[in-house]
């Protein structure tokens, strides 16, 4: 096996169907793959019009209890072909180009130091590229930059734009830091050799986490602008603004992933870079953090 598509959905709708449709459609050329579709308790009818789409590569696994993002994913994992080359965490909310697979099986093949790997994704309302797919650790420098405006103001700086690497050559295949857990690929055995997802993150959080350990691992994560992908992103949270309208959350989801948002901040800053800072900047990102809870709950609330 070369290739195990992961696919964690929840209310996804019919994009989850679009999503398997363009899969279906996908020239893999001689190289094998199997698509696990993890369900994560929805309510709706995305795994009932998920399995009319017919396909013997497809495996459900349909989940009793939503215990996040990290868990589904990581139960999927136990479904997979223990002998597959690579796994790729795919959102149910994206649309793959008819190469995609192909070009990033190669690209691993051709390239041995690329450990893990994401493509070019572009946002399906405005087909601009989506920024989390390319992007820095959120040291406290990077984010005071981010949310302060500085990085919009020198967006090509490496000291101002670090926290979506804005100096970076995006035209090119090279290393990042970090990216968005929409299209994630991975060598199984670097993987295994770093455990995979951490299921202290609900939603949010955990691909940061994820590529903060291929760093410290002394793994090398890649963006490959060769391969893409569209992303309608925020149909299962309905948090973000251009696509809220698409999604068919409730405000209790809506409410609960505002929460989880800021929840999975504090998460990555206690576990990964607390150490590092003195107790004024610690207690400085702490309540940056609160505050960011305090305006995305009333967001989801009201607006």
């Amino acid at each position: 096996m070369d290739l195990s598509i992961i696919i964690l959905n929840y209310n996804s709708a019919d994009y989850l169907k679009k999503c398997l449709e363009s899969i279906t459609k996908s020239d893999i050329d001689n190289y094998k793959y199997e698509v696990i579709i993890v369900d994560n308790c929805s309510t709706d009818d995305s795994i009932k019009l998920a399995k009319t789409v017919k396909s013997s590569d497809f495996k459900f696994l349909e989940l009793k209890n939503n215990k996040g993002f990290a868990h589904g994913n990581n139960q999927g994992l136990k479904e997979i072909n223990p002998k597959t080359r690579f796994v790729l965490f795919l959102n149910p909310d994206t649309i793959v180009q008819k190469n995609t697979f192909k070009n990033m099986i190669e690209f691993f093949d051709q390239n041995k130091n690329v450990d893990a790997a994401t493509c070019q994704i572009d946002l399906a309302l405005n087909g601009k590229m989506q920024p989390e797919c390319h992007r820095g650790f959120p040291t406290p420098w990077n984010s005071l930059c981010h949310f302060s405006g500085l990085s919009k103001v020198f967006p090509n700086s490496k000291i101002f734009s670090g926290y979506f690497m804005g100096n970076l050559d995006k035209s090119i295949p090279h290393k990042i830091d970090a990216c968005v857990g929409a299209f994630l690929m991975v060598k199984k055995a670097v993987g295994d050799k770093i455990k995979w997802w951490n299921e202290k993150y609900f939603f949010y959080g955990e691909d940061l986490d994820f590529c903060y350990k291929l760093k410290q691992n002394n793994f090398n994560l890649y963006f490959n602008p060769n391969c893409k992908i569209t992303h309608f992103q925020g149909v299962s949270s309905g948090l973000i603004s251009k696509s809220k309208h698409l999604s068919k959350a409730s405000q209790e989801t809506k409410i609960k992933v505002a929460k989880a948002s800021t929840d999975a901040m504090r998460i990555f800053y206690q576990e990964n870079l607390f150490s590092s800072y003195s107790a004024p900047v610690r207690f400085l990102v702490m309540t940056g953090i609160k505050m960011l809870e305090i305006q995305r709950v009333f967001k989801a609330k009201y607006l």
